[in-house]
């Protein structure tokens, strides 16, 4: 029977900015929405620094480096201007997606097969600076072993079609998305690899993934801001802590 790790909760802030940035001026504030998820129970915080700014901004990942006492994950573009922008600030994790300018979110995992040689160079620095790397891949073999060649020492799951079938009713897909994350999340953690899980988890879909043993953080970012529309922010994120603690006593 596998291990079970302690089950972490990562907020995703970015759609805080998202609101900001649509009416322009400095409000609402993403480092104060990642402060109350700090009182709330967050284990850290994600924020995603695009290359077009069209959420987060360089003076908000300055801010939150000066004010959260949970730490940052920082999602980026295997980029150079990426790459400098994460040696300058040294955050705690940084995770490495995908990002095409026309995307309204991340639409899928990194391929890391097809550029491993490349992206073993550029993380290889971001390792030495003292941030933990993380690659933000599919559920599939061919990827986790790449991510574990090149020097990776986290995988994120990308969990976007298990959540998308789950709320369209298509069990099939839910079953079988499900059955490939459960798979791969017990072959990266026998390679080493810490296992993390993201992308569309909701109240409703999370548990699954969360009962998962080699999982040991889940990042959610979309779904809570929505809920906090309604609830506010500290109350969404306590209930999704009450729901990952059911899930994983």
């Amino acid at each position: 029977m596998a291990q079970t790790l302690p089950l972490r909760l990562g907020v995703n802030i970015d759609h805080v900015a998202t609101l900001r940035n649509a009416r322009g001026g400095a409000l609402p504030d993403p480092v104060r929405a990642a402060l109350v998820a700090q009182e709330a129970g967050a284990d850290g915080i994600t924020a995603h620094l695009r290359e077009d700014r069209r959420h987060i901004r360089d003076a908000d990942i300055d801010a939150l480096m000066d004010a959260l006492s949970i730490p940052l994950n920082f999602e980026m573009a295997a980029t150079e201007e990426m790459q400098a922008i994460a040696l300058r600030h040294k955050p705690n994790a940084v995770c490495l997606v995908p990002e095409k300018r026309e995307e309204r979110t991340t639409e899928g995992g990194l391929n890391v097969a097809q550029d491993e040689n490349k992206l073993a160079h550029f993380i290889a620095p971001l390792r030495e600076a003292g941030s933990r790397v993380s690659i933000f891949i599919a559920a599939d073999k061919k990827q986790i072993d790449s991510a574990h060649r090149i020097g990776a020492e986290v995988i994120e799951l990308h969990t976007g079609a298990y959540c998308d079938a789950f709320a369209e009713g298509d069990l099939e897909t839910r079953d079988r998305e499900l059955a490939a994350m459960t798979e791969m999340a017990a072959y990266a953690h026998h390679l080493g690899l810490e296992v993390h899980a993201g992308h569309g988890l909701t109240y409703e879909d999370v548990t699954p993934v969360a009962q998962l043993p080699q999982v040991q953080e889940v990042n959610i970012g979309h779904f809570i801001i929505g809920e906090a529309v309604f609830r506010g922010l500290g109350p969404a994120i306590q209930d999704m802590r009450r729901v990952l603690d059911l899930a994983r006593p």
